[in-house]
């Protein structure tokens, strides 16, 4: 156990927020700053294709949120929505269109898909260039053998929210928890590109909390809302919550919640996300700095000075 003892009528001192929601901002500008000098280079605007298939409200109020951020940078946003009835051949046919069209320079089709639609199809018809979200096989490939290439938005956002709060993180202990493809195995590779000794839990580890206990820095991405309680926290751990969902309260109205018991975890972590205000900004950010990205291998075969990551 690290830091001093706390007596019993002492109340513990609160984590320090991470604040993603600043960060992405100032990070939005930037990339607006150079969205604007990439024009002024080559007289071309980057552009973002968002294919949405069906009527689910979150995704719609997502993909609204991306197409309006993407416009603030400075960015082209194209959008695509269509029917829950669209078939396989007829999604397939406008990724195809979009992988040609050299007005887009990256697209992402929001997951999860209409129950008929395969989205590892889809996902791998995107071409390598414009897989900005980073899920297909080449990139996933590129990122496990430590090459360049376009990293999936959600873990590169916890990833510069580490490296800025936290700095340096050789040698320490992480825990991800959570092996989706789309954050927790990604997360797991760039954690350990950062020289952390990494360990995955998933549905089937026999015993999260104690592993957790010994984490310095913990990220949760299970989508179980508040799975993750205050005493699995080692203290002074940084503590990443991916996780969103909304609870409605005694009262009627309704709240977001993360995959972590904020109350109980932030009075024995060092750092910690909120939800929201955490992850979630970064995303888009990072979303938006991968089309940049993109934009400028199409164009001028180089991604940005320095690795991706």
């Amino acid at each position: 156990m690290t830091g001093p003892a706390v007596s019993d009528t002492q109340e513990p001192p609160a984590a320090r927020l991470i604040d993603g929601k600043g960060f992405a901002a100032r990070m939005t500008q930037d990339i607006a700053t150079d969205v604007s000098a990439f024009y002024d280079r080559h007289h071309i605007t980057p552009g973002l294709a968002v294919v949405l298939v069906g009527n689910d409200p979150a995704s719609e109020v997502y993909v609204r949120n991306k197409a309006l951020q993407t416009h603030r940078a400075g960015m082209r946003s194209f959008m695509h929505m269509l029917p829950a009835t669209t078939s396989q051949k007829e999604l397939l046919g406008l990724i195809e269109r979009l992988n040609v069209d050299p007005e887009i320079h990256g697209i992402l089709v929001q997951l999860p898909l209409p129950n008929g639609l395969d989205p590892v199809a889809v996902t791998n018809a995107i071409i390598p260039e414009k897989d900005v979200d980073g899920l297909g096989v080449v990139n996933a490939g590129r990122l496990a053998l430590g090459l360049p290439g376009i990293v999936p938005c959600t873990p590169l956002g916890c990833l510069l929210l580490l490296r800025h709060y936290v700095g340096d993180m050789r040698g320490k202990d992480a825990l991800v928890i959570g092996a989706s493809n789309l954050v927790g195995r990604p997360m797991a590779e760039l954690l350990l590109r950062e020289g952390c000794t990494v360990t995955v839990a998933h549905i089937d580890t026999r015993d999260t909390a104690s592993l957790a206990r010994q984490a310095d820095i913990v990220v949760v991405a299970t989508g179980v809302r508040e799975l993750v309680r205050g005493d699995w926290i080692k203290p002074g751990a940084t503590v990443i919550d991916v996780g969103i969902s909304r609870v409605t309260l005694p009262n009627g109205k309704t709240r977001l919640v993360g995959d972590v018991k904020f109350d109980e975890a932030v009075r024995r972590a060092g750092l910690i996300t909120p939800v929201p205000g955490g992850v979630g900004p970064m995303t888009i950010a990072c979303l938006l700095r991968n089309t940049l990205d993109a934009a400028r291998m199409l164009v001028e075969g180089k991604a940005r000075s320095g690795e991706n990551t």
